[in-house]
């Protein structure tokens, strides 16, 4: 965090001199010392932020991957002549522990298309699916899997 404070106060000076150094140092110094005192930050948050950076990259890549995918496929229901949609309000309960993580959850379920997350409560979703296609798999989705990885690692450290 200490880090970041410094690297912003030099962008916005929009240039690197001993002085501008010695008073971003002093600043962010102060700043985070704040932060750590009076907002309960600690440096333990850095530590798990790091470990966690891996897998919010490739969470990343898997809900990009997966809009693509679910694009292509609803694509093909709207311009298939014999298609006949045959939609689903499904209902799963997941097993992760964090409210947080439930949240991306269904938020990553409401991006990808054809499926919009209805209702979320406590650990029960309810996600209506615009066909019964979309709906084959969404409680042991790649989603699943990691954002129980991440949970881990918030435990671990």
């Amino acid at each position: 965090m200490f880090v970041a404070f410094l690297l912003l106060w030099i962008i916005f000076n929009g240039r690197i001199t001993i002085e501008i150094l010695v008073i971003g140092t002093i600043l962010s110094a102060a700043l985070f010392a704040f932060c750590c005192r009076f907002l309960g930050y600690s440096m333990r948050q850095d530590i798990r932020m790091f470990r966690l950076l891996p897998l919010v990259f490739r969470y990343l890549l898997v809900l990009l991957t997966e809009i693509v995918k679910a694009n292509g496929q609803v694509l093909f229901f709207i311009l298939s002549p014999r298609y006949e949609a045959e939609p689903q309000l499904i209902h799963f309960t997941s097993g992760l522990r964090t409210e947080f993580a439930r949240v991306i959850l269904a938020n990553s379920i409401t991006l990808t298309p054809g499926t919009i997350t209805v209702s979320l409560e406590g650990n029960d979703f309810y996600v209506h699916c615009l066909d019964k296609e979309f709906a084959e798999g969404i409680d042991s989705s790649a989603f699943v899997e990691l954002l129980q990885k991440m949970e881990a690692v918030q435990e671990y450290v």
